[in-house]
Formats: structure tokens, sequence, C-alpha cells
């Protein structure tokens, strides 16, 4: 409802709800904890101001989004009209601007502390990576996601592109894929040694 109308006030959500004001409440007060609403204060002619209730950002995330179908309907049509040679240049520029933008971020650090750096750049992309150290200068990087999974599935070379841009950023080649969810395995795991 709130996504419908894009504020309503308690009493309002009571009425289109059929439940108590009371209920409401309960149920604003998760929303409001979790970071799904804001809050703002409509002065009225008499009485006390009224709390008006919209959806945060945050909250936007909760709803479906088809990017990938889309992005997916663009990759087919391109491939149509030009060659699996135009998606690969796509996925190798992304490739690019990743490095480009990982690369800063490793200056002066060790193998170890680059990995750890790594990890926490794909968290942050929704990759749900963890990070295991299995000896001395020997890694197990972890993604428990694949945000574009998707594209990956049908376009296998986004996955190449991934492994080698970990060997640059990395600055090791002995980063080795050894399993990926577009081959059926459960997730992601990359060994990195130096």
């Amino acid at each position: 409802m709130l996504k419908k109308e894009t504020s309503l006030t308690v009493g309002e959500l009571a009425r289109l709800l059929g439940i108590t004001e009371m209920a409401v409440r309960k149920h604003l007060n998760i929303l409001e904890r979790d970071s799904f609403l804001m809050i703002t204060e409509m002065r009225q002619p008499m009485g006390r101001p009224i709390q008006v209730y919209s959806l945060s950002p945050k909250a936007d995330d909760l709803f479906p989004k088809n990017y990938e179908t889309m992005t997916l309907e663009f990759m087919r049509d391109l491939k149509d009209l030009h060659g699996d040679n135009v998606i690969e240049y796509l996925l190798e520029k992304r490739s690019e601007r990743q490095k480009n933008e990982y690369l800063p971020k490793m200056q002066n650090k060790s193998l170890e502390e680059k990995v750890e750096q790594l990890k926490n750049i794909q968290v942050h992309k929704g990759y749900m990576a963890e990070l295991k150290k299995l000896g001395n200068n020997q890694f197990e990087l972890i993604e428990y996601n694949c945000p574009i999974f998707t594209v990956a599935s049908e376009f296998k070379h986004a996955c190449s592109c991934e492994t080698n841009m970990f060997k640059q950023v990395l600055g090791t080649e002995k980063v080795k894929r050894v399993s990926c969810k577009t081959d059926n395995e459960d997730h992601c795991r990359f060994l990195v040694e130096a």
C-alpha cells in the first residue's frame, strides 16, 4: 500500500487494511526497525502533528526488478546482430573497468591483504564472499551468491573474465576457479596462491 500510495498515516493504513491502528503500529515498528520506512510529520490546523509513513530507498530493494532479463535480451540481440565477438568484447570491457576500480585499493599490500580486500569488495557488490586461509600464502575465496548469474549462465565468458581480473588485481597467475555456480556447483570457489 505504501508503494502504491507513496505516503499514508496510521489511520489511513488501518482503514485500508481493515485492522486496528494498534496492529498497524506493530507492523510499522518492525518496518522502521529494519530501516524500511521514512517518517515525516504533517502539521494540522489544530492538535498535534500527524506522522506520515513512506518507504525508504532501502525498501525499494524488496520489490522485484527485471534488470537481468532486459540485460540478457540486449546481449542476445547484440549477439544476433554482431556475433559472439561483441559479447566477449563487452564482458572484457566490464572486467577492465572492474580491474581499474579494484587496483588502486590493492597498492602496497601483501597477497593476504589483497585477497582480503578483494573479498570485501565482492561482499559490497553482492557476492556474499568469504575468505579462508589454507596455508602460507594459500587462500580460498568463496562466492555464495552471483549477482550476474543469469548472464553468466548463458555467456560463460563472464566467468573467465572474472578469474582473469582476479589474477590482475591480486598480482598472481595462480588464481584457479575450482567450482562455478554456472556449472551447477553450489558456489564459485577460487584457489589463490602467491
